[in-house]
């Protein structure tokens, strides 16, 4: 059997974030086998995964170390829509409100 690559297991591990739950980007470096400093390569990798058809990847399920999400003007309807649907608190600074607890 061939092995996965880092981009196969990084794409693996986050299409495994179960709704209702975040990680970060650092936690997906680390268990696909990197260093944390790693972390900046994870969003790299899930866009180019989606771009080559991984479509189901759940983007607005990784967050960064200190519970802040990435929302930008274009996405920030549907990803509020995407955490309350979880059950995902957000507060007015877009960090996830109980982060520690529902980090995996």
């Amino acid at each position: 059997m061939q092995q996965q690559t880092f981009s196969q297991r990084v794409i693996k591990l986050a299409r495994s974030v179960p709704s209702g739950r975040v990680t970060t980007y650092g936690d997906l470096a680390r268990a696909a086998g990197a260093p944390p400093m790693a972390a900046r390569s994870i969003t790299g990798i899930l866009a180019k995964g989606f771009d080559e058809g991984v479509t189901d990847i759940p983007f607005h399920r990784i967050v960064y170390a200190n519970g802040k999400i990435w929302v930008n003007e274009k996405y920030r309807k549907e990803r509020m829509r995407l955490y309350k649907k979880e059950g995902i608190q957000v507060d007015e600074k877009d960090k996830i409100v109980n982060f520690q607890e529902i980090r995996i």
